[in-house]
């Protein structure tokens, strides 16, 4: 059974930065494209970010391109979503499960970490 953990959230104020970071156990992890999600009050949960098995290869939303970064180490099974120039529209619940280039995420979610961003 997948295992995601996230953590990093926080508020933040217009401009600001963070940086997410989830755990993933259960699975074989260099065998899974990851993703971000983000699911905002009152909004569908979208996908924000995507990365590749090998790290190279990774996909935005139009939303954050420019803005956020997504990244994995395969060695300690965990991926990271380095947020820059936020806006208030970024807040939201923020999840990583399986996604992108069309995977479904897993049945499985984590807690998620709550990002605010307001002055």
């Amino acid at each position: 059974q997948v295992q995601l953990v996230e953590s990093g959230g926080g508020l933040v104020q217009p401009g600001g930065s963070l940086r997410l970071s989830c755990v993933v156990s259960g699975v074989f992890f260099n065998n899974v494209i990851m993703s971000w999600y983000r699911q905002g009050p009152g909004n569908e949960r979208e996908l924000v970010a995507s990365i590749g098995k090998r790290g190279i290869l990774t996909n935005y939303a139009d939303s954050v391109k420019g803005r956020f970064t997504i990244s994995r180490d395969n060695a300690k099974n965990m991926v990271w979503l380095q947020m820059s120039s936020l806006k208030p529209d970024d807040t939201a619940r923020y999840y990583c499960n399986r996604g992108g280039w069309g995977f479904a995420p897993f049945d499985d979610w984590g807690q998620g970490t709550q990002v605010t961003v307001s002055s």
